[in-house]
């Protein structure tokens, strides 16, 4: 009996080896906390709320971004209680992340990008709360934001309790409501058309169009290059993507490389699918 029982069990530690990674990150999206990580690294590690200058201290804050609008410094999302997000209630931080107001009732300026996380399925947005609660809490006061202009008022829907699961609906899911790619490759003005670029994104550095026009655009790269950009930052040319793009691929944990083939082919499927534009940014 017991040798059977060992077979059985070495059997299948060997099989668990054998899981691809897909496998094992729907085999843990039952666990609100390693589903939550997956989001987190499809948000691109939320790489906003942690400043390069504070080395091993993940999502401590103070990333100093600036434009037009003015100032603003990313907030500190560790469950410090005094200066993170610790007191805060589920609901307090779902609403911080899909309306962009604190608890406090205070708007943030959309450099959040809630006016796309407002698409953001309940069932991901409790997941990542989850995860986020597990980082160890950092005291790290940062600067208050200075703003030019006001806050504005965006309309915000109601979130859908699902998330899609596989296909170009997935896609669309990934690409508007969890990696939020529109906040830097569609324009800031009604004029910029979706997901072709802008010359002056974030740093005011321009950024590329991802439609599938065949001249200024992602036409030419097959799904195989998308899925290796995402995952490397390497185009189909040899050239590497800017530090930006870097920074959500690496994420400061995990980042889009971190993401399942499944889920990054969905991705580059709906990118192929949307409306083409010409346009050069660069």
């Amino acid at each position: 009996m017991w040798r059977t029982l060992g077979t059985t069990l070495v059997t299948l530690w060997l099989i668990s080896l054998l899981l691809p990674p897909e496998t094992e990150a729907r085999a843990a999206s039952s666990d609100p906390v390693a589903r939550g990580k997956y989001i987190f690294a499809a948000a691109g590690g939320c790489a906003c709320h942690t400043s390069p200058a504070s080395e091993g201290k993940p999502n401590a804050g103070g990333k100093k971004i600036t434009g037009p609008f003015g100032t603003v410094y990313a907030s500190n999302i560790t469950p410090d209680i005094e200066t993170g997000i610790g007191r805060w209630s589920q609901e307090e931080i779902i609403n911080a992340i899909r309306r962009g107001v604190r608890p406090t009732g205070e708007k943030m300026y959309p450099v959040m990008p809630y006016q796309y996380y407002s698409f953001m399925a309940m069932e991901d947005l409790k997941a990542l709360v989850a995860y986020l609660m597990t980082f160890p809490p950092i005291r790290n006061r940062v600067p208050t934001s200075q703003l030019r202009v006001q806050v504005p008022n965006l309309a915000v829907p109601d979130p859908p309790q699902k998330a899609p699961r596989s296909g170009i609906e997935r896609g669309r899911y990934l690409v508007d409501a969890i990696s939020a790619c529109g906040d830097c490759h569609t324009g800031k003005t009604p004029r910029h058309p979706y997901l072709a670029g802008t010359l002056s994104g974030p740093e005011d550095t321009p950024v590329p169009n991802i439609t599938p026009d065949p001249s200024t655009g992602i036409s030419r790269w097959t799904k195989a290059q998308v899925v290796k950009y995402l995952r490397t930052g390497e185009r189909p040319d040899g050239r590497r993507a800017n530090r930006i793009m870097m920074e959500v691929i690496q994420g400061t944990l995990v980042g889009y490389k971190d993401m399942t083939r499944q889920d990054l082919e969905a991705t580059a499927d709906y990118l192929r699918s949307v409306y083409p534009v010409r346009f050069a940014p660069q």
